[in-house]
């Protein structure tokens, strides 16, 4: 059997700054003696990852010296900007400019958040610098067979053909902690079976809702910019409801009222709705 890892034509590593797409980099890496030439690692950063992702991008850039191409949405003409560690955004801006150009809150309904946030304009920037149609890498491991068949269902995403090595391989989220807990640096947010809590968006409301609450509990603060986002004047639907990210849950204006006070009002072994995101 081919080495899954193994890179032979022009690839996109999907880096989406969480342990398994970072795992899946490492094999690249080692199967292929470094970093291909076909190969480019590419990392889509919506202005709403945990600070701790972006020290762990960095960690794993400097840690195994390869270059990771740092990618955000732009609502002009070239539909991105490359951006560093030093010069990413921080509160939302990438998503916040895709939700004004749109005029409506993703949801559930309407995830357009991965597409136009990442594969997009990992597209336009590989399109910018020459490498058109590649293939795509995306860090879905074996146990994630949800996503695993919604994937190999469409395998084709904006033009890039996505291949999954590490479901391939066999690997699962037990591979990837025994990975990690060998190593000099780490991920430094909290898993809960295997799950990286505040991993991607922080409160992407994808989520479970009591995973959302007990991370505004956590930190308070990381509730504001999605109460912002909820408040924006947007076209309202047809029956005149108030804009939300998820009709079925509060607001998270009122999750943040609900985190200070006590008791679970959430059902804590809610699934998070599958996306594509990767961890």
């Amino acid at each position: 059997m081919k080495d899954p890892f193994i890179i032979d034509e022009p690839t996109c590593i999907s880096f989406s700054g969480g342990r398994t797409s970072a795992y899946m980099l490492w094999r690249v890496l080692q199967s292929n003696n470094g970093l291909p030439k076909d190969g480019i690692v590419c990392f889509a950063n919506t202005g709403k990852e945990d600070e701790e992702t972006l020290k762990f991008v960095k960690n794993c850039q400097d840690n195994w010296n390869v270059d990771i191409h740092w990618i955000e949405y732009r609502h002009d003409d070239m539909g991105f900007a490359k951006v560093d560690f030093e010069t990413a955004s921080r509160n939302g801006e990438p998503f916040e400019a895709l939700i004004n150009k749109v005029k409506f809150l993703p949801s559930s309904s309407m995830r357009i958040c991965t597409t136009h946030l990442k594969i997009r304009p990992f597209r336009k920037y590989l399109d910018h610098i020459g490498i058109h149609r590649p293939s795509q890498f995306v860090g879905i491991r074996a146990d994630e067979m949800r996503r695993v068949v919604k994937i190999r269902s469409n395998l084709e995403a904006e033009g890039m053909e996505r291949q999954l090595p590490l479901a391939d391989a066999g690997i699962t989220v037990r591979d990837v902690n025994d990975f990690w807990d060998k190593q000099n640096f780490n991920l430094n947010l909290t898993t809960f079976n295997g799950r990286t809590l505040a991993g991607n968006c922080d409160l992407c409301y994808l989520k479970p809702a009591s995973q959302i609450l007990s991370l505004i509990k956590e930190k308070p603060e990381r509730a504001s910019w999605w109460i912002k986002m909820e408040s924006l004047d947007l076209e309202k639907k047809s029956n005149g409801d108030k804009q939300s990210f998820a009709r079925d849950r509060p607001s998270y204006a009122q999750m943040l009222k609900f985190s200070q006070s006590q008791g679970d009002l959430f059902d804590p072994t809610e699934e998070a709705i599958s996306c594509f995101c990767g961890d």
